[in-house]
Order: structure tokens, then C-alpha cells, then sequence
């Protein structure tokens, strides 16, 4: 397969999405309402392939923490399907995101349920045991697995479920309109540097032989005036994004603008006047979907900074390549990150990905000496 460009890989993600088939409706659940950079990508790009290219209404989305059967149930049809979240989380390693899909998928056997793009990973064998008694159990379930590995078994364990292999669902936003921030060949590498328990500590900052390196995770400062931390979330929707737009620009200039006042005015574009913004406004849930943009803008801003991102989380990976910016991918604390490079990106030229922390340097320079700069400056 000829997944040599960008649009070659959104194409395949578009032709295995196709499976869903027509919808008029739908519910998207398990959408992120904490801070992780890359899943609130995977969540835009999903209400953006809903809306614009199955042209169906979303017309409920919540997170699992403010699901609610109620609101579910006002706001559905009830034959309209329930679309859960892709992402890397299918599975034992973060427990509360599986408990809830279990949970709808259990309780929900009369609607159409369909899982989006996931990386599966079970630690337990009675774990998995357990989640594919519950997934078989469901008569029309669709999931779709984002690499080679979770595909085998996902086709071993979840037989009565149409299992299907397609693209993270971030593809899907190729050639969407970025900031145009100007690409300096003298700024540093960065290392975007994950600090969960996905962290393989092998490659830690010091192993790769860098001492150079601009060591980050994802950029958090937006916590300081828009996210306080899970259960603080709900008080901003009473307020924040119904500010008067003069009233919020202050607030905002006063404090984003002190923070990073190079990045502010470009912010101010991206989040009211970008078009792919005004494709929320006739969405529920805006405050959050609010968030997520400036998420994305936040991401773009951080990666947009430097000349070269080594990263062992997989949207930085992702987002650099959709950026243009050479990238090196290492791994994470399982197959993740290894077999999706292996499955999608590994055609990319101006990706790799790295299995030792001695090759880190040598593809570094390999990379910075056949790609001097992002190829959309």
C-alpha cells in the first residue's frame, strides 16, 4: 500500500470510515474533558469527519465523567448509534476510560455502537477475557483498531464484532489550516517527553546523548486560565465562553498575553476566526469543544517552535508530520507507538522511528541534514 503522503494516509483512513455507512444522528461519548493534547485532536478530527464528510448531527456529547442517561435519551432518537472515542486507551492500562465503555456498550445493546480508531493493550488476560465476553455480547458493534497489532487481536478476541483497521482519526484533519509561524532554522530540538505510565524509561533525556535538547511534555500553561482540573471544568461553563467578545479579548490579552505574548495574537485568529471554528458553533457542548480548539493551537504553537521533534508520545509524532516538521517517534511502555509507525507513517520521509537511544543522535542529524525546515514555511 502507497501511504508515501499525507493525503495518501487520509484517504485510507476516509475509505475504512466508510464501513459506518449514512447517519442522520449520533451521540460522540468518552470525549476528553482533561489535558491531553493529543486526544482532544483525535476528538476534533472526529466531530470534523461527522459533520463535514458523513454530514450527520451530533447531537450529545460527554465525557465519562458528566454522562448522563437522561440527557442521552432527550436528545437521540432511538435508533441513532452511539460513536465512542479512539484514541490509545482500549483496555487495562487507564481503567476508567474501558469501565465506561464497557459500561455503554452493556447497557446499550439496542443501538448501533462504534468505536473509533483505538490502540488495544491488556495487561490481565481476565481483562480481556472479560471486555470481550462484554463486546460479543453486543449485536451490531464496530470497531476500529489504528495498527496491525490491535487488528490481529482485536479479530482474535472480538469475533462478533466487525473489526476494522484504519489511520489514527488526526489524519483526517490533513491540509487543514494552520498558523503561520515563521520556521527558524536556529531553534532548538525539542523532546516532547511524556511523564505518565506509558513512559518508557529507557529513553529518558539523559540516554539520548543531547545535552542540548528542549525537554517538554505538552505545553499545560492554558490550565492557568481556562482548566483548573477535573470537577473545576464545570464552573467555566456557566461563564467563560459567554463572556461579551471584548470582555473575554481583555481577559484573555491580560492573561495568555503575558504568558506568551508573541502567540497571543495569532491565538485570537485561530480560536474566532479560523473557519474550522465557526464549524463548532452549531454544536452542543461548545465550552468544550472550545477547549479542545485552543488545545490544538496551544499544540501547534509548541511543536511550530522548534526545528526538529523527537517524541515518545504518538500525536506529537502525528501533529509534527501533519505540521511538516521532521520528527523522530520513540517508543512508548508497549507496542503503541512502534506498530502504528510500522502500519501508517513508515513511508513518511521526514519520519522515523527509533528503538535504541544511542540511534537518537545520528538519525537526528541524518533528519536536520535532508530536511532543513517544516515543508508547509
Amino acid at each position: 500500500m502507497d501511504l508515501s503522503t499525507l493525503e495518501k494516509i487520509r484517504d485510507s483512513l476516509h475509505t475504512a470510515l466508510e464501513k459506518i455507512g449514512s447517519l442522520e444522528e449520533c451521540a460522540l461519548l468518552d470525549y476528553p474533558d482533561y489535558f491531553n493534547i493529543g486526544d482532544h485532536l483525535i476528538g476534533l478530527a472526529t466531530i470534523f469527519y461527522i459533520t463535514d464528510v458523513i454530514k450527520a448531527k451530533i447531537n450529545y456529547i460527554a465525557s465519562i465523567y458528566d454522562f448522563s442517561e437522561q440527557r442521552l435519551e432527550q436528545r437521540l432518537s432511538k435508533e441513532a448509534p452511539l460513536i465512542l472515542q479512539g484514541g490509545g486507551n482500549l483496555g487495562d492500562l487507564w481503567p476508567h476510560h474501558q469501565l465506561f465503555r464497557e459500561r455503554i456498550i452493556s447497557q446499550y445493546r439496542d443501538r448501533p455502537i462504534i468505536i473509533m480508531p483505538q490502540c488495544i493493550y491488556f495487561t490481565n488476560d481476565e481483562n480481556l477475557n472479560r471486555a470481550a465476553a462484554i463486546f460479543n455480547a453486543h449485536p451490531n458493534l464496530t470497531l476500529f483498531t489504528r495498527d496491525d497489532y490491535s487488528y490481529e487481536l482485536a479479530l482474535k478476541h472480538f469475533s462478533n464484532c466487525q473489526v476494522i483497521k484504519a489511520p489514527d482519526m488526526v489524519f483526517g484533519m490533513v491540509n487543514i489550516p494552520m498558523p503561520a509561524y515563521k520556521f527558524n532554522s536556529k531553534r532548538p530540538i525539542l523532546y516532547l517527553c511524556r511523564d505518565d505510565t506509558e513512559l518508557e524509561k529507557t529513553f529518558s533525556p539523559s540516554a539520548l546523548g543531547m545535552p542540548n535538547l528542549v525537554v517538554q511534555e505538552w505545553d499545560e500553561s492554558p490550565k492557568q486560565w481556562i482548566y483548573r482540573g477535573r470537577g473545576q471544568f464545570g464552573e467555566l461553563k456557566e461563564w467563560y465562553w459567554r463572556l461579551p467578545g471584548m470582555v473575554l479579548l481583555v481577559r484573555e490579552g491580560w492573561q495568555r498575553g503575558l504568558a506568551h505574548p508573541k502567540q497571543w495574537l495569532p491565538r485570537q485568529k485561530w480560536e474566532r476566526f479560523h473557519p474550522y471554528a465557526r464549524k463548532l458553533d452549531s454544536l452542543p457542548d461548545q465550552f468544550l469543544l472550545r477547549f479542545s480548539w485552543s488545545l490544538m493551537h496551544t499544540g501547534v504553537y509548541q511543536l511550530l517552535q522548534s526545528r526538529l521533534v523527537i517524541s515518545n508520545r504518538l500525536h506529537g509524532h502525528i501533529l509534527s508530520t501533519l505540521l511538516g516538521i521532521p520528527n523522530i517517534l520513540l517508543p512508548n511502555s508497549y507496542y503503541k507507538n512502534e506498530s502504528f509507525y510500522e502500519t501508517w507513517t513508515y513511508q513518511i520521509p521526514y519520519c522515523k522511528f527509533i528503538k535504541e537511544p544511542s540511534q537518537v543522535k545520528e538519525s537526528v542529524e541524518e533528519l536536520l541534514s535532508r530536511f532543513a525546515e517544516p515543508s508547509n514555511s
